[in-house]
């Protein structure tokens, strides 16, 4: 429903209005007077759009690149998509051909926050619209047009409420956090140990990082229990993948997950559901990858000199095990 609703108001931020020039009419040396000039507004087929996209390693980074193709073809708009395979190396180089190429406006979800200031500065100087998809980047504002995605910290908060909430206020946790460095795995680990200073009898045991790939949340899970066995009462991963690793390894442990531990992770992929009706995971946060109408339509108001919002954010909730049946059909992803 809610990327239903996306799609909506997507489609009201796309109206684009014919602009016309300003200015009266002026003589010419004959003393004919001129028509004003009419500035066409570009179109969706008009648009050349490059994006550096991560990689691949999560069902979330999935959806978001389907949702990105998908709605290109679907407005005719030529897209150049950029798979990093998880290098920022190979994002920077992407962007420099995207201005090489002299594309309408540049798309990037940054792999991590640092070392974007130089190339970002390349875009600002050849005068590209440049729109930070999904995460975010620490430069100075003005080298970024806009940002589309969620709040991290936010969801960071969510999960520690929620984990809170199944535990009572008191036990012990261990977090499975993204790639370091990352945004999300930045804000998400702020918001959560902002919202612990209310709990004084919840502690965080350990924490490892597993990348946001389900296998490396199994395989740190696994360790995190051959250390700290029954001491563990929950568990918050920084995405579903990570925790649906996690789910595995405290099945081949012994123990029952969902109930001997409490999980809650981020992102409400299809899975995740799937896993809170089986009761092995009690709580997913929202993080909507449907990104792509969104991205476009602001894409398009950016190339048409079109004001828009410095961080634009999708409307997301929080699902839990009592609501995940009922909600699963209306999941696009």
């Amino acid at each position: 429903m809610i990327a239903l609703a996306l799609y909506r108001s997507v489609i009201a931020l796309a109206i684009v209005s014919t602009l016309a020039a300003c200015g009266n009419s002026a003589p010419t040396a004959s003393g004919a007077l001129t028509t004003p000039q009419t500035i066409q507004p570009k179109t969706y087929p008009e648009l050349v759009v490059g994006f550096a996209q991560i990689g691949a390693e999560s069902e979330w980074r999935t959806a978001n690149t389907r949702s990105i193709q998908t709605t290109a073809d679907q407005l005719g708009i030529e897209l150049d998509l950029s798979d990093a395979q998880q290098q920022q190396a190979n994002q920077i180089k992407a962007i420099r051909s995207f201005i090489a190429q002299g594309v309408d406006v540049i798309g990037v979800s940054p792999v991590v926050e640092t070392g974007w200031d130089e190339v970002f500065a390349e875009v600002k100087q050849a005068g590209i619209p440049l729109i930070l998809l999904d995460r975010s980047a620490n430069v100075p504002a003005d080298l970024y047009s806009v940002r589309i995605g969620s709040d991290f910290v936010e969801e960071g908060r969510r999960a520690c409420g929620e984990l809170a909430r199944l535990l009572d206020g008191q036990g012990s946790i261990v977090v499975l956090e993204g790639t370091q460095g990352s945004a999300p795995m930045l804000g998400r680990g702020a918001g959560f140990q902002e919202c612990l200073q209310a709990y004084p009898n919840l502690h965080v045991l350990d924490s490892q990082s597993a990348d946001f790939i389900r296998a490396r949340g199994k395989e740190e899970m696994a360790a995190l229990l051959q250390t700290h066995g029954n001491s563990i009462d929950g568990v918050f991963a920084q995405n579903d993948d990570m925790a649906l690793g996690a789910i595995e390894a405290i099945e081949e442990y012994g123990l029952r997950p969902g109930i001997d531990i409490k999980i809650v992770s981020i992102d409400a992929v299809r899975a995740a559901f799937e896993a809170m009706i089986a009761g092995k995971l009690n709580a997913t946060i929202e993080c909507n990858p449907l990104l792509g109408p969104l991205f476009f339509a602001t894409a398009l108001n950016l190339a048409n000199d079109l004001p828009v919002e410095k961080w634009i954010k999708p409307d997301e909730g929080i699902y839990r095990q009592d609501t995940a049946a009922q909600e699963l059909p209306n999941r696009l992803y």
